[in-house]
């Protein structure tokens, strides 16, 4: 978890991701990524000189029409002292049952980003920490090019002017094995996603095309980070 700790903070400072007073909401999806953020940022927090606070924020879509369990999510925020917030949704059944979405990942993102945004701005925050990481820019990077002809990713840090809130991405500099391995040995409740079109989406399909030329170009992910960084391609050269 320190080497997490300590790419996390290298993020946070090489694009000035958190300042003195923030109020930062963590996204809580329930997967491995987003609780290893929440887990270092508390251990950053401990002594990172510019004082701030944070929130969790879980937006449950309510698959299958049954609330999700998240009882041992909030027993890690009471352990590290954190406000931990969950938005009960009818988001499964608006996008699987009332609009039956052939291509629901979209609309569902969409729709949860709202949510959260609300929630961090009715709770007080002015940041939203997203658990994005090395190899979801990677991926984001290749779906642009190849899907919509778009040199493109999303940014590390982006400002919201309709809400009001800035977006940061702490976890871009670390790998999602690293993820996996940190998640793993600190035993973090993990929620498994009911979601119905969970392991079968774009990015799905984009990982797997990724693994298959990192055995000609070992290095593949490295020069597309690389070069994005040199191109300043959404921010990422700042």
């Amino acid at each position: 978890m320190e080497k997490l700790c300590s790419k996390i903070r290298a993020a946070i400072d090489k694009y000035s991701m958190i300042d003195e007073g923030d109020t930062v909401a963590v996204g809580i999806s329930g997967g491995k990524d987003s609780l290893v953020l929440l887990e270092c940022l508390c251990r950053i927090r401990q002594y990172y000189p510019k004082k701030f606070t944070l929130k969790a924020i879980t937006c449950d879509p309510c698959f299958g029409g049954k609330e999700t369990d998240l009882n041992e999510i909030g027993h890690l925020c009471e352990r590290w002292g954190v406000e931990y917030i969950i938005c009960r949704t009818s988001l499964a059944k608006i996008i699987f049952e009332e609009r039956k979405e052939k291509n629901p990942c979209s609309l569902c993102a969409k729709m949860r980003r709202g949510i959260l945004h609300k929630a961090a701005k009715e709770n007080g925050c002015n940041k939203i920490a997203l658990g994005h990481h090395f190899n979801d820019a990677v991926q984001t990077f290749v779906m642009n090019l190849f899907d919509c002809g778009n040199i493109s990713c999303f940014s590390p840090k982006s400002y919201l002017s309709n809400r009001e809130l800035w977006l940061i991405r702490p976890m871009i500099f670390c790998e999602e094995n690293e993820i996996v391995r940190a998640a793993n040995k600190y035993k973090l409740p993990v929620v498994k996603s009911e979601c119905p079109a969970d392991g079968n989406t774009e990015r799905k399909a984009v990982d797997t095309l990724i693994k298959e030329l990192k055995v000609k170009y070992p290095d593949i992910e490295a020069k597309i980070m690389g070069a994005m960084q040199r191109g300043n391609i959404s921010g990422w050269g700042l």
